[in-house]
């Protein structure tokens, strides 16, 4: 609406001018032709206006899928190439049967951000079908489908069929869509006496293709290929993604496929990347790739072979497509060439141009000198576009190794050689640390290959594999080093690197047990801390005396790097704070003027608002004006949830790299929290809206008298509320971008709440299959419990983890009902702003968490 409004508001004002212009022109005629002609010009910019402002709003989408920085340099990469080599996306005939609404909205998604992905689709299955009802029995030979004249017949009236209909389904949602069912692929009779009407390609006529791109259209062309004299001939249509993708060069090929991904059939977990250099080899002898896998990987190869290094193949699922594309992490498999990776035992064995021109550094540089003096290990890729440098002292063998250096350039972006150097590292050195500068923009690339980390004078020192007593002796080490020496430290990491070479500089190792006084650190505090500051950091509670806030001061009662400064209480002010035992405090009235003062002098590390809806703008406005972004905003109410400038915190579904970066927070609701987490595992598999049934304590019902907090009126009673519009039924298909129907309810119980969840699927699952899911979503979340059983509400009472079960799958093997419990007050509430909080602050996200 506010696009709308703009764009016809300026659209009203030039009409408005141009009809006093018009007043000047002598005839009628003359006047018709130039209104005519003004008004094309102006609704041609509001169009360019609206399709601009759009494409804003999609790229702010996808910072919700990766990071921002992830977005841009992805976007930028994709955009700096012609249109016809963004993309090849070979979709499966299974995928347009049963996920094409999904199939039309990512490919919608992509053309939103200017980008032109070429789709080729298949249409195996519903081929199958056509082929049982007329009574042909379909014929393999060396796994290619034998092709007569009446099966050709009916393939080419499928796959027209098909390709209209994914045409009208991105037509549907305003994306330009060209079919083209055939015209692209000449072929010859790959052996006609003994496969009949089937094709091998010999050429691509990528003039159709360039001319739909140019006309602003995505093409969509089936497998369909012609012979030079007209004849149609049957192509896999794996083969004709291949066979295009090596004439057009494209960044990336992308084979949809429901799995999301390669599956270790040994592990049954999904393989996130192959490195063919380096691992081709190693899968190809494995005993589970056979058949179809192996035939696939062997393919890809030969493509890959074909290509620039840049190209990459993907292999995902229909929903994952934009965070395969625009984040790190990706979502399928990502399998690339690479390079092969080396190691060096030493400097000597090197080239040295080549090292000296990566590490941007003067033959005669003191680093290189201080290198010779060490015991030292250099891992590479073939043209040292990744490098990493790692050091031990010669004269302690047991000394810990030092990660010296570790480097990249954006060649590597797309190619993930990052993680396989780590994996190099980490098999050579089983301990390990490194230092950074504290602001690096990766820096949580590297909290999550760390144990622990510790931060001080704006460097962070990181390690892993080490004793207690090693990491107290190594702070003691670094901090003394950083008391001596102005060494500016800065790093590259992950895929996600810069366009410029970044690098890790060391600090000077000292005498380990013998250089600092032994009561600056606590052993118990290192066993207990994973990553923080060197300071214990400062909250303010603002509106302290509901539910929430209790929970919430119980928690920091035990939390070993945050105290509260403050808390305020209009109703309160002047009593004294029960529940919290790390000095006396007591509530005050704070203003937002107060607030303001307090922001400038930067008494306060975070702000959080217990506030009830709608009251808190102003002081969130007053803290702002005394300096934006000096200190952290974690809001519990609903006011800033739909807010895009707000970090959404719910970390095990979103990314807790943005929380981590987040100055501004808003906190879940209790039901919203509790339901994205139940619907979420299955959201590629939903075909009908959701129904949430939700029960809450009364305890969620706050604490100012009202029917649904009273025991008494609630004793033997159960009150529905809210029938529609909930704004938790808002919120969770606002996050989830599913719209789902939620319905609650207030019980007699105090505290906690069972949501019942019902789930119509898109394809048939036994109940095992969906706790699967399940498993593999949640698989190292320490807060998120998958039970048999159905959980009960007793049992989370007072607990701050989530737990969901039930698994009850309908006779059908298209609907399921899930069922999930959460403590309102904690996880729903106070736990999970903490978790936001230990995540913006640098702590380990589950510090002053009590886990079961």
């Amino acid at each position: 609406m506010i696009i709308s409004k703009v764009g016809k508001s300026a659209l009203s004002k030039s009409v408005s001018f141009n009809a006093k212009r018009l007043s000047f022109l002598p005839t009628l005629q003359r006047r018709k032709k130039f209104l005519i002609k003004h008004t094309k010009q102006q609704s041609r910019l509001y169009s360019q206006d609206l399709q601009r402002n759009e494409k804003e709003t999609i790229i702010k989408l996808l910072y919700n899928i990766g990071s921002k920085k992830e977005a841009e340099q992805y976007l930028r990469q994709f955009s700096s190439v012609e249109s016809q080599k963004f993309a090849v996306i070979k979709v499966g005939g299974a995928v347009i049967s049963n996920e094409i609404d999904s199939l039309a909205s990512s490919l919608s998604f992509l053309n939103r951000v200017g980008l032109y992905p070429i789709v080729l689709h298949g249409g195996g299955p519903q081929l199958n079908i056509e082929l049982e009802k007329a009574k042909i029995e379909p014929k393999y030979n060396n796994g290619i489908r034998i092709t007569d004249a009446k099966t050709l017949e009916i393939a080419r009236s499928i796959f027209i069929k098909e390709n209209l209909k994914l045409v009208e389904a991105l037509e549907k949602l305003g994306t330009r869509a060209r079919p083209i069912p055939g015209g692209v692929f000449i072929a010859d009779y790959l052996d006609r006496s003994e496969y009949g009407y089937v094709g091998q390609i010999t050429g691509i006529n990528k003039d159709i293709v360039n001319a739909s791109i140019e006309a602003g259209a995505l093409p969509i062309l089936t497998s369909l290929a012609e012979t030079p004299s007209g004849q149609i001939l049957n192509v896999n249509a794996d083969v004709a993604a291949g066979e295009l993708a090596k004439v057009l060069e494209p960044l990336k090929i992308i084979y949809l496929n429901e799995k999301g991904g390669l599956i270790n059939e040994e592990t049954k977990k999904k393989i996130d990347s192959i490195n063919l250099d380096e691992e081709y080899d190693h899968y190809m002898a494995q005993p589970w790739v056979k058949y179809g896998t192996r035939l696939k990987l062997k393919e890809i190869k030969e493509l890959l072979d074909h290509l620039p290094r840049t190209s990459s193949v993907a292999i995902t699922a229909v929903e994952q497509l934009p965070k395969e594309l625009f984040t790190d992490s990706g979502a399928g498999t990502l399998i690339r060439r690479g390079y092969r990776l080396f190691k060096f035992n030493s400097l000597d064995e090197m080239d040295k141009n080549k090292l000296q021109k990566r590490l941007q550094i003067n033959p005669s540089s003191d680093f290189i000198s201080n290198l010779s003096k060490k015991s030292c290990k250099v891992y590479s890729d073939e043209p040292y576009d990744a490098l990493a440098i790692v050091t031990q002292e010669k004269t302690n063998p047991n000394a810990i190794p030092f990660l010296e250096k570790f480097v990249a350039t954006k060649t590597i972006i797309l190619n993930n050689v990052i993680d396989n150097i780590w994996k190099m590292i980490q098999k050579d050195n089983p301990r390990l640390l490194w230092a950074i500068d504290d602001h690096d923009e990766n820096k949580a690339w590297h909290f999550s290959r760390s144990d622990g980390s510790y931060t001080i004078n704006g460097k962070t020192l990181f390690w892993y594999g080490i004793s207690v007593e090693e990491v107290s002796a190594a702070i003691k080490d670094f901090a003394a080093t950083l008391s001596n020496t102005n060494t500016t430290q800065s790093s590259s990491s992950g895929r996600a690197f810069t366009n410029v070479s970044r690098n890790f500089s060391t600090f000077t190792r000292y005498n380990q047990y013998n250089q600092y006084n032994n009561n600056t650190f606590s052993i118990s505090n290192l066993l207990r801390r994973q990553y923080s500051t060197s300071t214990s950091s400062k909250v303010a509670l603002i509106g302290a005396r509901g539910y929430t806030g209790q929970n919430f001061v119980s928690l920091l009662n035990n939390h070993q790097y945050i105290s509260l400064s403050h808390v305020s209480s209009r109703e309160l002010e002047g009593q004294e704070l029960s529940g919290y035992s790390k000095e006396k405090i007591k509530y005050v009235n704070l203003k937002a003027e107060q607030m303001k003062e307090m922001q400038k002098n930067g008494e306060v590390d975070c702000w959080v608002m217990a506030l009830p809806n709608g009251i808190c703008t102003p002081f969130v406005q007053a803290i702002n004006e005394g300096q934006a972004d000096k200190s952290l905003i974690l809001d519990l109410s609903a006011d800033y949830r739909f807010d895009n400038e707000w970090t959404y915190g719910l970390p095990e579904l979103g990314d807790r790299e943005s929380l981590r970066k987040a100055k501004k927070i808003s906190n879940p609701g209790c039901y919203a929290t509790g339901s994205q987490l139940s619907i979420a595992p299955l959201l590629p598999y939903i075909s009908e809206t959701p129904t949430i049934f939700g029960v809450s304590g009364y305890s969620g019902a706050g604490t100012k008298p009202s029917p649904k907090n009273d025991p008494k009126f609630l004793e033997n009673n159960m009150i529905p509320y809210s029938l529609t519009d909930h704004i938790h039924e808002r919120e969770i298909s606002y996050h989830l971008r599913k719209t789902v129907n939620f319905i609650p309810h207030v019980a007699s119980f105090f505290q906690g709440i069972t949501l019942t969840v019902n789930i119509p699927l898109s394809k048939t699952f036994k109940s095992a299959e969906i706790r699967e899911l399940y498993e593999q979503k949640y698989a190292g979340e320490k807060l998120i419990k998958i039970v048999d059983d159905v959980p009960l509400v007793k049992d989370i009472s007072k607990k701050h983890s989530v737990k969901i079960g039930g698994f009850g799958v309908h006779s059908s093997g298209k609907r399921v009902v899930i069922i999930t419990t959460i403590d309102n007050l904690l996880k729903g509430a106070a736990t999970q702003a903490l978790q936001n909080i230990n995540l913006a602050l640098g702590y380990d996200e589950y510090e002053g968490i009590p886990l079961e």
